[in-house]
């Protein structure tokens, strides 16, 4: 996984910030920026979001210049798939972050018992997926859906959409967004 504390120290100094301004501005407690900057946690897309927006840069932003610096390799072992959610409740590992001039957005993901996505969101993009184990109910639109390991989905990203974890088990999908949203 490629470390982005350095990147973030980096960005916060360029705007002659200290920890605790950056953690004002952005809601975010110093410590977690803190734990951040030093590589020692892994935060959520909202909580990094949080920070790169008080940075004056988006995810997209952050992560391009990230992927420039990186070595390439069309393969990747488990331990290559960059965490962007929360491991506790719904995990996104992001399968080819450093590839070159990426135009997908392909993750794993892994449902906790009883995880939800919350409200349904929307955002301009197509996704699709594949249920690998579990089920999932999956919501899009005013239409709703159980899908059990082997069915799919494929759906307009500007639908409203939802996802919860209906299984008495974990439940894992493979999905893809395009154009890449993160």
């Amino acid at each position: 996984m490629p470390k982005i504390g350095s990147k973030l120290r980096e960005l916060r100094r360029r705007r002659d910030l200290g920890v605790r301004e950056l953690a004002i501005r952005s809601g975010v407690s110093h410590s977690t920026i803190s734990l951040m900057e030093r590589d020692k946690m892994s935060p959520s897309i909202d909580t990094l979001g949080a920070v790169l927006d008080a940075l004056g840069t988006t995810l997209t932003g952050f992560f391009s210049d990230l992927q420039s610096s990186l070595p390439y390799t069309p393969f990747y072992s488990a331990a290559d798939l960059v965490e962007i959610g929360k491991v506790e409740t719904i995990s996104y590992r992001v399968i080819g972050l450093d590839h070159p001039n990426r135009q997908l957005l392909m993750l794993q993901e892994r449902y906790a018992i009883g995880a939800d996505s919350g409200e349904e969101f929307t955002h301009a993009a197509q996704e699709a997926g594949m249920v690998l184990s579990g089920a999932v109910e999956v919501t899009v639109g005013d239409q709703k859906k159980v899908l059990r390991a082997g069915d799919g989905y494929y759906f307009d990203s500007r639908l409203p959409h939802r996802f919860r974890n209906v299984h008495d088990r974990e439940s894992e999908i493979l999905s893809a967004i395009t154009p890449p949203t993160y």
